[in-house]
């Protein structure tokens, strides 16, 4: 870029640029990389890049190795046809078993558990890895002290704070089972927080849920019970204290910014929902959606609304039920049409592909993925320079020492 360009110029120039040209101009000058890897920059930039969404796809090839693939779709007018293989180099040579516990402004936090015997005891030790795909960076933590979902169990996810950009992880060690309050010899609840400025876990000792909340939270697949929209984490919990002495579903919420937790309440359809009916929260655009599945692939879905008021209101019932061999609802593309993992027949066993579904042509068009049933996930995301300052393969907050497990929540 020419000398004769004043600097302010350059600058502004940069910001529109993609990430791709980016990570190559940085090798231009000193000057540039400066400027590129500063955070006033990334932040910026992260404002500025709102409109192109990405979708990640994840998923396990049917054969021969059953391997794990990630491929980055464009979600625009050209969309499939944009479309890039990803490889996690991390993940293939650690463990892999990982999963994606949440998302958040173009990062992925992944998640592995793996037991550990000391002395005797057994431990839970877990391991994060944050993923910028745009960039293809990764930094790694270890997740010590988690519980072994026999008493206690502990809830992970994943946010950044919208002020500072900062990346967290949010851990939550809790009761398994509300009658287990009056005997437990420990407190109830333990809520950390690990910040990656600073690369260090900290206890919140204020503001916590009430202590007959229970968390839905499956660390063995890949999350569908908590999403991050706005710089505020919201999960998926049954209150076994409710009013009329039953259980009630509601959303927890965790700012990533003031770190205090909230209620937001449900649709009394959604609060009490029947039996078998099984919920789930997504994004479309930047609104929070609770999927509930009504019936065999029949799906209500109800948008949250007003950032204040948090109402719900049932947008829509998507009954996919005609289709052929439908399996899961994976999400939504930025214009709204779903997402859907179908099978080549009503076997499970047999491959399954993806497909987008128009809700008004009622027209099915496939994506070209082929893979195991069940092992489809998707995420939208938008690119960012986060992790850019991060030496790669950073691993923050190796633990020197384990404690008992009881020693968990003493």
């Amino acid at each position: 870029m020419s000398d004769n360009i004043p600097f302010e110029i350059q600058v502004e120039i940069l910001k529109r640029l993609p990430v791709k040209l980016l990570i190559q101009f940085r090798s231009v000058s000193k000057t540039w990389r400066s400027l590129i890897d500063g955070s006033s920059f990334i932040a910026e930039y992260a404002r500025q890049h709102t409109e192109t969404q990405h979708i990640l796809l994840r998923y396990r090839d049917y054969q021969p190795n059953y391997e794990l693939r990630y491929v980055s779709i464009v979600d625009d007018e050209t969309f499939p046809g944009n479309k890039v293989s990803l490889t996690h180099p991390v993940l293939r040579q650690m463990c892999k078993h990982y999963s994606i516990i949440g998302y958040s402004h173009g990062l992925f936090c992944f998640y592995h558990e793996a037991q550990v015997v000391c002395n005797g005891h057994s431990f839970g030790t877990g391991r994060v890895v944050l993923w910028n795909p745009s960039i293809r960076k990764s930094v790694d933590a270890v997740v010590s002290n988690v519980a072994d979902g026999v008493t206690y169990e502990t809830v992970l996810n994943f946010g950044v704070c919208r002020e500072t950009n900062d990346p967290k992880i949010v851990k939550i060690t809790h009761l398994i089972w509300w009658g287990n309050i009056e005997s437990a010899s420990h407190i109830p609840w333990q809520v950390e927080v690990y910040t990656l400025s600073t690369g260090a876990w900290r206890s919140l000792s204020g503001n916590l849920p009430r202590k007959r909340i229970h968390f839905d939270f499956s660390p063995e697949f890949d999350n569908c019970y908590s999403v991050d929209m706005g710089g505020v984490l919201y999960w998926l919990a049954v209150d076994w204290d409710s009013m009329d002495g039953e259980s009630c579903n509601l959303i927890i919420s965790f700012d990533m910014t003031s770190e205090e937790f909230g209620e937001v309440n449900l649709p009394n359809g959604l609060a009490h929902s029947p039996d078998g009916h099984c919920l789930r929260v997504s994004k479309l655009g930047e609104s929070l959606v609770v999927f509930e599945e009504a019936d065999q692939m029949v799906y209500n879905v109800w948008m949250m609304e007003g950032d204040v008021s948090k109402s719900f209101t049932k947008r829509f019932t998507l009954n996919v039920n005609a289709l052929h061999h439908p399996q899961a609802i994976l999400g939504f593309r930025k214009s709204g049409e779903p997402i859907i993992e179908m099978l080549e027949n009503e076997n499970d066993f047999e491959p399954g592909r993806v497909a987008v579904y128009e809700p008004h042509s009622k027209h099915m068009y496939n994506l070209g993925f082929d893979g195991m049933s069940s092992t489809f996930f998707v995420y939208p995301y938008m690119e960012t320079l986060l992790l850019l300052d991060q030496p790669n393969l950073t691993i923050h907050n190796e633990p020197e020492t384990l404690n008992v497990q009881d020693d968990l929540v003493a």
